[in-house]
């Protein structure tokens, strides 16, 4: 499943309390419930886990939203350093003190002077909504940022999920596949991916 749209179109100002009362919290409309997120967060936390060989100790969350992560990811691991990106004015505003969000974009990362060597980037329901140029800007600024796993949540024409998503004008997951090899990152299966310096953390047969 992934939310809807977030393009660059759009300004922080179109995010506001409504769109996230819709999207993330009505029963009929929202694309994760809170189970989802948690659900998903062992996943990850379990793979990152499996392939650092140690806890997770940092997490960047680009396209964080209100931090929805951060309360399943702190369930599983306490201590966990937890630092978002949205571009969301409203849920910078509500969240950003307490979840530790500031406000950007996916391509302006390379501005907002974070710490780099993060053991896990999340990025959900963001990268299907970027243009080209923006895309790959975020791409090269997270594998600078990145001394660990990856999660892409990214969905393709091949693919049948809710939102606002439109198969016809999705790329092709060849056209993904190019894109995250061009920007230096080695797929590991489930949206998961290291940065090419950090290929030998999976074994020959767990890399696509």
């Amino acid at each position: 499943m992934t939310r809807p749209s977030r393009s660059g179109a759009r300004t922080g100002t179109f995010y506001d309390k409504s769109y996230f009362d819709k999207w993330y919290r009505h029963p009929k409309h929202r694309v994760k419930s809170v189970l989802d997120v948690a659900r998903q967060a062992r996943f990850v936390v379990a793979a990152v886990e499996y392939l650092l060989e140690r806890q997770l100790r940092t997490v960047l969350d680009v396209g964080s939203g209100e931090g929805n992560w951060l309360p399943a990811l702190r369930r599983l691991r306490p201590k966990v350093r937890y630092f978002g990106v949205d571009a969301s004015e409203y849920a910078v505003k509500r969240w950003g003190a307490r979840r530790n969000i500031r406000l950007g974009t996916f391509g302006s990362l390379g501005t907002l002077a974070l710490p780099g060597e993060f053991d896990l980037v999340l990025c959900c329901g963001v990268l299907m909504y970027l243009g080209a140029d923006e895309l790959r800007a975020g791409l090269t600024e997270i594998r600078r940022l990145s001394d660990g796993v990856c999660y892409f949540e990214a969905f393709t024409a091949e693919d049948d999920v809710t939102g606002d998503f439109d198969r016809q004008t999705a790329r092709s997951a060849a056209w993904w596949r190019k894109e995250f090899a061009r920007a230096g990152f080695v797929s590991c299966g489930l949206h998961l991916y290291v940065p090419a310096e950090l290929r030998h953390v999976a074994a020959a047969l767990e890399r696509a």
